[in-house]
């Protein structure tokens, strides 16, 4: 599947700013299902450089300075994406217990497992209580396979928590969501992520995009597609191997990859410093259509 994207951020401030110096994770990655086949970034005011950079997690960033003193700032990226549907799961991978997966992450032997070890790691936005490590428990059972195992977590989260767009910002505890049981894509990507690491496994945050069909009949509205968050777990053979929580779904020509990092925080699609401003109004559209 064939995708152009166009996702347009704007901040309307209510005093001038003179200088703001910004990075953009708007980039989709290249990945064993996904190509990245055209992309630009389109600033306005026009930028004094913008140079593209890894970061740690190998995400693609922009960096960008807008020295022009301004009220309004327009940043929007235009990619074209070729998404393919990931392979079937090998034998050998769905029969992989989780125990036999935490005890190998504990003592690493190859680069694999080497590299998935700071997704074992909590974060401020991933720690998991002692009632989210129960919850996850009455999954993964003693010697289940871990990608089946999996599939049920996902499968509660979905049908035990309710999708409340109002209830919850980035600063909302983990623990105010398990209690309230709602929450956005990202509180449930954050979920799951705690439970999983919660129990010695390794999982990170993925940030992207997933396809909004519109009800039969009806025209799809510009910008009704949005940014959407997701997990993905380390699995031996495969790798990384994506769930959707929010939908019960394992990602697959729907979902478009922008960057991946321990939480929200590592992947942020726009964030910087500036200087004056005042107030600032946020609008974001994100309009995904099929090429």
């Amino acid at each position: 599947m064939k995708y152009r994207i166009e996702h347009k951020t704007t901040y309307k401030y209510s005093k001038d700013v003179s200088l703001t110096q910004n990075h953009a994770r708007l980039t989709p990655l290249n990945l064993h299902n996904q190509t990245c086949l055209h992309t630009q970034l389109i600033v306005t005011p026009t930028p004094d450089y913008a140079v593209k950079v890894r970061d740690r997690f190998a995400n693609i960033v922009t960096v960008f300075e807008v020295p022009t003193q301004h009220k309004v700032m327009e940043v929007t990226a235009i990619s074209e994406v070729e998404v393919i549907a990931a392979q079937a799961n090998d034998l050998f991978a769905k029969n992989i217990s989780w125990e036999s997966v935490r005890e190998e992450l504990a003592n690493p032997f190859d680069n694999d497992y080497l590299d998935a070890l700071p997704y074992v790691i909590s974060t401020s936005l991933t720690t998991a209580n002692q009632q989210m490590v129960d919850y996850a428990l009455t999954s993964f059972t003693p010697n289940r396979p871990i990608i089946e195992a999996c599939e049920e977590l996902m499968g509660k989260i979905y049908q035990d928590f309710a999708f409340d767009s109002q209830f919850s910002t980035i600063n909302t505890p983990l623990v105010d969501v398990f209690k309230h049981k709602k929450g956005v894509c990202q509180d449930f990507a954050h979920l799951a992520i705690a439970c999983l690491r919660g129990l010695g496994l390794a999982a990170r945050y993925v940030s992207g995009y997933i396809e909004t069909l519109p009800p039969p009949g009806q025209e799809k509205l510009v910008g009704a597609d949005a940014s959407h968050a997701w997990v993905s777990l380390f699995v031996p053979t495969i790798g990384w191997l994506d769930f959707d929580p929010t939908n019960n779904i394992q990602p697959q020509e729907q979902h478009v990859v922008l960057a991946v990092g321990r939480d929200f925080s590592d992947v942020t699609p726009l964030k910087g410093v500036m200087f004056g401003g005042g107030s600032q109004r946020l609008s974001v559209a994100v309009d995904m259509t099929r090429i």
